[in-house]
């Protein structure tokens, strides 16, 4: 009893340590510009325009950056790519989520699942197909950060965070995702293309993935 009394004193001293280190850290600044520039193809999809974030929802979203763009394809079928940076100092993750937001603008989910769309690059999704009005949509999104991709979200991102921290002084993190219609082929020809353009797109974060640095 003693000895595991004295190592959950050890335990909790080096957690309240560990604690203390992290908040004499230097605040982080962070430099986007290298997301912004993310390129303007992706595999056969080219950007096509920017979608505008409103102002009360970029407040409510409370991003660093807030990416939302439109690629066509050869048979010009549109993919909504967005991406919601967050720093560390904003946490690394998004409080606003797929599961909560979708519903909240009257999308009902359908269905969801998780794929994996390139094993050997650990990239996983969420999948989700979403309905509104007649309209469905399929949706694919994961988590990334400047240590993994694929991350579904919950203890995988909070193991991730708690490692950046540790080892490299930053825990920031992006919400990566994708949506195109359903058309009445169904969900494959759908589903094909986000899986296609996912693959493309998600190693080029690697190097456009934004800069933080101590604020002098």
């Amino acid at each position: 009893m003693r000895l595991s009394n004295a190592c959950l004193v050890l335990a909790l001293l080096g957690a309240g340590a560990l604690a203390w280190s992290l908040q004499l850290r230097p605040a982080l600044s962070v430099d986007v510009q290298p997301l912004v520039e993310l390129p303007d193809r992706v595999g056969s999809w080219r950007f096509v325009e920017e979608v505008p974030t409103e102002p009360a929802i970029e407040a409510e979203l409370a991003a660093d950056l807030n990416l939302h763009r439109v690629y066509l394809g050869p048979a010009a079928e549109p993919i909504w790519l967005y991406v919601g940076y967050y720093g560390t100092e904003r946490g690394g993750r998004p409080e606003h989520t797929p599961q909560f937001c979708y519903p909240s603008q009257g999308w009902a989910i359908a269905s969801d699942r998780v794929l994996d769309v390139t094993p050997r690059d650990h990239l996983r999704v969420n999948e989700y197909v979403v309905e509104r009005n007649g309209e469905r949509q399929l949706v694919h999104f994961w988590y990334r950060s400047h240590l993994r991709t694929g991350m579904l979200g919950g203890l995988d991102q909070n193991l991730d965070r708690i490692v950046g921290r540790i080892a490299y002084g930053r825990a920031d993190g992006a919400l990566i995702r994708l949506s195109t219609p359903i058309g009445p082929e169904g969900e494959v020809p759908a589903r094909g293309r986000l899986i296609s353009f996912a693959s493309e797109l998600d190693p080029m974060f690697a190097s456009h993935w934004p800069q933080e640095s101590p604020r002098s």
